[in-house]
């Protein structure tokens, strides 16, 4: 048994007894008709809309052996999880998403947008700077080796302006549901949340461009003083899961 495999079956009953205390997100209204309205005009109709909740079933099905797997990777490099009550994104906002897309390319069937999202099942880690490196690889590498597949490794700690992180995504093992992984350190996190309101604002159609040239420079401004920790913009994603990862001592 190698020693990941033994940690992950240490922690996992604790993991699964405290996902039982999640917060679990309230079901989106529908009309009369069995669609969904939104606001901006959004909508989608009752055959969309019913896919839209049978693609949800499935997610909070599939969230919870994920979630087993990723407490079981913070407990193990002595992550912090960020806003874990979080982690489903909620019906209304997912709707959104879903008809929003359909509404700008309208050419996309309802089927090829659900298999594109990812970040219905979502999560943050967070390491202090001078464990973050060393955090993110063991982390993720423990991930890949518990099966689920690396499908997005967006890296910017390397940026000279705009967002500082490390934004992944991954397909489950089992339920091959994807799911997105965010690892920050404090002051990275802290500068995404400061920035929220304002990169919404910019990716509003109504935003001209004059406005989002300054938001744009009111985040850079906010993301050049978060410190990059040594080693940050190097870090790739895992390789495979063919070789079993040795698990350090939480810190």
């Amino acid at each position: 048994m190698t020693a990941s495999t033994l940690i992950r079956g240490l922690l996992t009953t604790a993991a699964v007894t405290a996902l039982t205390v999640g917060a679990q997100p309230a079901v989106a209204a529908a009309p009369d008709d069995g669609g969904w309205k939104g606001e901006g005009g959004l909508t989608l109709d009752a055959a969309d809309n019913a896919r839209v909740d049978n693609y949800l079933d499935g997610a909070r099905e599939a969230e919870r052996s994920i979630s087993v797997d990723v407490r079981t990777a913070a407990v193990a490099t002595g992550a912090e999880l960020i806003g874990f009550d979080h982690r489903l994104k909620s019906p209304d906002s997912l709707k959104r998403k879903v008809a929003t897309s359909l509404k700008e390319q309208p050419q996309q069937d309802i089927d090829t947008v659900l298999a594109r999202l990812s970040d219905a099942v979502r999560y943050t880690l967070q390491w202090p700077d001078e464990t973050y490196t060393h955090g993110v690889t063991t982390a993720s590498a423990l991930l890949s080796a518990w099966g689920n597949d690396s499908t997005k490794w967006s890296n910017t700690w390397g940026r000279t302006a705009g967002y500082k992180g490390l934004n992944t995504g991954w397909r489950a093992s089992g339920s091959s549901q994807l799911f997105e992984v965010q690892f920050h350190t404090p002051a990275s996190k802290h500068a995404q949340e400061v920035t929220h309101l304002l990169y919404e604002e910019q990716r509003l159609p109504s935003t001209g461009p004059a406005r989002k040239k300054e938001l744009q420079a009111q985040q850079d401004e906010v993301f050049a003083a978060v410190p990059v920790p040594a080693g940050a913009d190097r870090l790739t994603a895992p390789a495979g899961p063919a070789a079993p990862q040795p698990v350090p001592a939480r810190h």
